[in-house]
């Protein structure tokens, strides 16, 4: 567990197209502030009811905590911008969840726990992108984006089969041709990955996961690496709509020869841990794998 620590400024964050997390917000933000805490609330919290002036949220700036109602994109989208060092703790408000630590019933016995100092944190890595643009030269700006799940090199629906290649710390790892490319995090192993038929990863392992997109070629199967190596893809196809998607939140298009360089960030994310739930309880309650502890039975 953690050592008891003097909370003063707490950040909360609410879905912004959930009104029970937008409601939850506004009731967490009093209960916080009868304690002596100051607390800043996001815009879509501000926008929801006319008050006197309340303190935003920044993710830029020093807190002590911050707390997320919604689920795991609305964790997502305030983790890979959040200053370092920041503790979250997620409520997952929804159906799936495998970041936000504890439900909607669990948020005030928890947050007793968490000031009082009883509670630990579980660092995830974050990946740097960069894409820079053959079009615009060598010299020429770099698009930079962090994320927590992964980084998304994909055709359009209508777009043929591209080709891509793959390189790590400048060796030839593979040139094929595929619907596109999955680079993940360990914590974005359970997200679009496995949907793709990638790898399940324990999320504290200091490695990324390559799971190609409907590959041409079936002998192209996900690959685990060490994420201290620098990855880099580049599209090879000209005249094809392609799209680099960020934590499936923000993205942009990619040219011929575009290149997409992936290493691991020095800041982490830090998720606070309350619960005795693990990893692999998860696993079995949210895929339905079913078990006797920490899951729920198939239906």
């Amino acid at each position: 567990m953690s050592r008891r620590r003097r909370f003063q400024r707490v950040g909360v964050v609410a879905k912004a197209a959930s009104r029970e997390a937008v409601h939850t917000a506004h009731e967490l933000a009093e209960w916080l502030r009868r304690r002596g805490l100051e607390v800043a609330l996001d815009e879509a919290i501000l926008r929801s009811r006319a008050s006197a002036p309340e303190l935003p949220f920044r993710p830029d700036e020093a807190y002590d905590l911050v707390v997320v109602l919604g689920g795991d994109g609305t964790l997502l989208s305030v983790a890979r911008n959040l200053a370092a060092s920041v503790p979250i703790l997620g409520v997952n408000l929804g159906n799936l969840g495998f970041l936000t630590e504890i439900n909607r019933g669990e948020l005030y016995p928890t947050l007793v726990q968490v000031l009082a100092g009883k509670f630990r944190t579980e660092k995830r890595s974050l990946f740097d992108v960069e894409l820079r643009r053959e079009s615009i030269g060598a010299n020429g700006p770099t698009l930079r984006y962090r994320v927590l799940n992964d980084a998304v090199i994909n055709k359009s629906a209508l777009a043929r089969i591209i080709q891509l290649t793959l390189t790590i710390d400048g060796h030839l790892v593979a040139r094929f041709r595929a619907d596109g490319l999955i680079l993940s995090t360990p914590t974005g192993s359970t997200a679009y990955n496995l949907s793709a038929g990638g790898p399940i990863l324990g999320p504290l392992l200091g490695v990324a996961v390559l799971t190609p997109i409907c590959p041409h070629a079936l002998s192209l199967r996900p690959m685990v690496v060490p994420d201290t190596g620098r990855i880099e893809v580049t599209l090879e196809t000209p005249r094809e709509e392609v799209y680099l998607t960020l934590d499936g939140q923000e993205g942009t298009s990619m040219g011929y020869r575009d290149t997409v360089a992936i290493t691991r960030s020095a800041a982490a994310v830090k998720l606070i841990k309350v619960s005795e739930r693990t990893f692999y309880d998860n696993l079995r309650g949210k895929l339905r794998w079913g078990g006797l502890h920490g899951g729920e039975e198939p239906r």
